[in-house]
């Protein structure tokens, strides 16, 4: 008995000790964290209310999650909201996408499409898998592409090595072709046997020599691999129109480094244009010279803001022949995603997709070169209805990169650029690649792409129309301002930019 009560008192008597010190050094904390806070002048908040300024930038942080988990509502969230990201989620795990009660949307908010469903529907046995479109008919080697969805442009080194070996894996199992990015061409990209576009971009990695000019024997040797079936070269993305591309430093690593043919461990930027490239007759002769080097066909990516130019593009192809086009134009919108930009440009540069896509397609059609140039689209293109929408616009092929991510994994966490990414998915710590297993998430991928056919055709049956590709701009109609909605081909009737003829007409 005397035992157990030295015992216990010895064992109040630590505790005690501990919890004094512990007291202690929490004083001392608070004391120093004071006298740091009033010594300082870089920030006023806490100079002002030392110690209980410093909750300032840890709820600012914390705002962000709980946002995201407890308060926004399920159509609140930008760049994707919670029924985007649970859609593709949910597709990408094969699990079912149906829903009780009635519609989530607000069906009154300006731009939102509302497809025209016909009386009379097709039957299942009545649809047709969409026809493949065929990009360089000039080429030796034209190239068949059948998927109505394809991963777009996401460089090695924005993206990790097993993001990259899920998407390819997981477009060589869905049939659906891989954009490189301009980072270069991986053998990670390969792995999957999947059809890839390769992208040059403006600081050519992959095909540069040692000034940073193109390497015809690179890019040659790149085209001659079987996987690699078009060219694409970068004039802009949706997310920084104007400016290159940024992988920051802590992203260099030796590997990427090689394939780039950049220092290690210096930031990547890419110059704001192809130094090459300073009008469209300089941009058609860049086209033609990369396609006759690679034998493929080749197109370029870029972002409308002006568009003046498409116009005096056409007037170059038409005084040097209709060969002389380039084979496809991909269109990125200014909604479009990256690992890193300028909140400047990202928020306020650049067209989105819904003003952009007619406006290109009207003017190669008002010019009789839409069936040679096909239309490529990207830029927030994640759902089914967003998909149809551009196929109702005139895309013949639809892209989309963050909607791929989010089939493997992605979070929305908002650390694309930090190389912290909880994901695995934006990071080279392997601490955090651990649990993007490319083969698991390869399935992903397919599911994704297998659900995303499935219901963008059930969308055009219900309008009428055998498959995606029969889509027309009357199968859509667009809500306006004052709550009511208006078909697609009517607003692009009165929207449609004069041509040069009838605006001299116009101002008689």
């Amino acid at each position: 008995m005397d035992f157990l009560q030295s015992f216990t008192m010895d064992a109040l008597r630590i505790l005690s000790m501990a919890f004094i010190f512990i007291v202690g050094l929490a004083v001392l904390a608070v004391v120093t964290m004071y006298v740091v806070d009033t010594t300082q002048s870089k920030d006023a908040i806490r100079h002002n209310y030392p110690v209980v300024g410093r909750f300032r930038d840890l709820f600012t942080r914390l705002g962000e999650f709980f946002r995201q988990y407890f308060f926004a509502l399920d159509r609140e969230e930008l760049p994707f909201n919670r029924a985007e990201r649970d859609w593709i989620y949910k597709s990408a795990k094969g699990r079912s996408n149906i829903h009780p009660f009635g519609s989530t949307r607000n069906l009154t908010l300006v731009g939102t499409p509302i497809f025209v469903n016909c009386a009379f529907p097709r039957l299942d046995e009545e649809a047709r898998d969409p026809p493949p479109v065929e990009f360089g008919p000039y080429t030796p080697n034209p190239y068949l592409a059948s998927s109505i969805i394809n991963i777009s442009a996401m460089s090695y080194g924005a993206l990790s090595k097993p993001a990259i070996q899920a998407l390819s894996l997981g477009a060589g199992l869905a049939r659906c072709y891989m954009n490189t990015g301009e980072g270069g061409l991986s053998s990670y990209h390969l792995e999957g046997g999947c059809d890839i576009i390769f992208q040059i971009g403006t600081a050519k990695y992959g095909v540069r020599d040692k000034n940073g000019a193109l390497d015809d024997k690179k890019l040659a040797d790149i085209a001659a691999i079987p996987s690699v079936k078009m060219i694409e070269v970068k004039l802009a993305q949706g997310a920084k129109p104007g400016k290159g591309g940024i992988l920051p430093a802590a992203k260099v690593g030796r590997e990427i480094a090689m394939i780039r043919g950049i220092p290690v461990g210096e930031a990547s930027v890419s110059p704001n244009r192809h130094r090459e490239i300073d009008n469209v007759e300089e941009l058609l002769d860049f086209v033609s010279h990369v396609r006759a080097v690679s034998k493929l066909p080749t197109g370029f990516k870029t972002v409308l803001g002006a568009y003046g130019w498409v116009d005096a593009l056409c007037d170059a192809i038409e005084q040097r022949g209709i060969s002389s086009a380039p084979d496809f134009i991909t269109l990125d919108g200014g909604e479009g995603g990256t690992g890193a930009a300028p909140m400047s440009l990202m928020d306020n540069v650049g067209l989105p997709i819904k003003q952009a896509l007619p406006m290109l397609v009207d003017i190669l059609s008002r010019r009789g070169l839409r069936d040679r140039i096909k239309v490529i689209a990207a830029g927030k293109l994640v759902t089914p209805a967003e998909v149809a929408w551009a196929y109702c616009a005139g895309a013949d092929i639809v892209n989309t990169a963050r909607g791929f991510m989010f089939s493997i994994g992605c979070i929305q966490a908002m650390r694309c650029h930090t190389n912290n990414c909880p994901t695995g998915i934006t990071t080279h710590k392997k601490s955090l690649q651990g649990g993007l297993i490319p083969a698991g998430k390869a399935q992903r991928v397919e599911k994704y792409v297998e659900q995303m056919r499935k219901d963008v055709a059930m969308i055009a049956h219900s309008c009428g129309a055998a498959h995606a590709r029969n889509l027309k701009p009357h199968h859509v109609r667009m809500v306006r301002d004052d709550g009511t909605s208006t078909p697609l081909d009517v607003l692009l009737a009165r929207s449609r930019p004069l041509g040069p003829d009838e605006y001299i007409s116009a101002t008689d």
